[in-house]
């Protein structure tokens, strides 16, 4: 019982990191030795946005990262249903989400 406390990770979340940050779009660019995520708030009518926040983390953590998000979405999908996006389209029979050329800055 002891051991276990010993190897249990302690994380602490300083209140004005608890509080977070609203992004509603992340930019994610890689080289061979890292991901870069860069998190956005993109508000209507504005002709610019600002970087709230930049990750950085290796590839292997890019994939851990990948897969902890595909595993809470099916769960929150469970729960409470597809999540719809208002910019998937429909051509040809299959869905397709548009690339980062055709987004406007709209929320």
């Amino acid at each position: 019982m002891e051991n276990e406390n010993k190897n249990q990770l302690q994380i602490e979340l300083k209140e004005e990191i608890a509080r977070g940050t609203y992004a509603n779009l992340a930019i994610l660019t890689h080289s061979t030795s890292e991901f870069i995520i860069d998190f956005v708030n993109v508000m209507p009518g504005l002709p610019k946005a600002g970087v709230q926040s930049r990750i950085i983390m290796t590839p292997e953590h890019a994939k851990r990262l990948l897969f902890a998000l595909q595993d809470n979405v099916a769960k929150y999908e469970k729960n409470f249903g597809p999540i719809r996006m208002p910019e998937q389209q429909q051509k040809g029979g299959k869905t397709f989400v548009p690339s980062l050329n055709d987004f406007k800055g709209e929320a």
